[in-house]
């Protein structure tokens, strides 16, 4: 059986990926039960296809900003840079209100996913009337699972200790005022 620290599954098949972007799968690999079911959980996250994809991106940055991981949003852009996603609209993730690269409704699903992303969470009744502009539920289920998973991803890898690892430029997630990291080096 292959390293669990070097590969990612991909469907049933097993390829190798990099370690450099292994982050939080390289902590979890201490404990395969939970490797494996992780990689699972993730596989079954991916085929969600009812959000549109960059309203997605911009809802895992924008989580990963407010919880304070790192490593997520320097792969978050990695990730994302290349599919065709606006670089600038990748890099301003973490001062999106400043920002005028952002259309209304990325503005407000970005508003959703802080506001689900703090404890408590704080997400007011006049953001979810703006998010619900179809008849159809799915999109703003997908939307609100998606941050919850986002949060476990950047809690989780908060905690255990990976770090950016350069795949973008600068990725340094500054902390909201009275707020300080559990462990050094976050």
């Amino acid at each position: 059986m292959p390293n669990p620290t070097s590969v990612l599954a991909t469907g049933f098949r097993i390829q190798p990926y990099s370690r450099a972007t292994s982050g939080g799968l390289r902590a979890a690999a201490h404990h395969t039960g939970v490797l494996w079911a992780g990689l699972r959980f993730e596989l079954a996250v991916g085929r969600w296809k009812k959000l549109d994809p960059q309203l997605k991106t911009l809802a895992v940055m924008s989580s990963a900003a407010t919880v304070g991981c790192s490593w997520c949003t320097d792969f978050g852009y990695w990730e994302n840079h290349r599919p065709g996603m606006d670089p600038r609209k990748l890099r301003e993730a973490r001062v999106w209100r400043e920002s005028e690269a952002y259309t209304p409704l990325e503005r407000d699903v970005m508003a959703y996913a802080e506001a689900m992303s703090l404890t408590p969470p704080e997400v007011g009744d006049e953001l979810m009337e703006r998010l619900r502009t179809t008849p159809c539920e799915a999109p703003l289920v997908e939307l609100t699972t998606t941050v919850v998973v986002e949060n476990m991803r950047s809690r989780t890898n908060s905690a255990l200790g990976p770090a950016s690892q350069g795949f973008k430029d600068r990725c340094a997630v500054e902390r909201p005022a009275g707020r300080r990291p559990m462990r050094s080096g976050h």
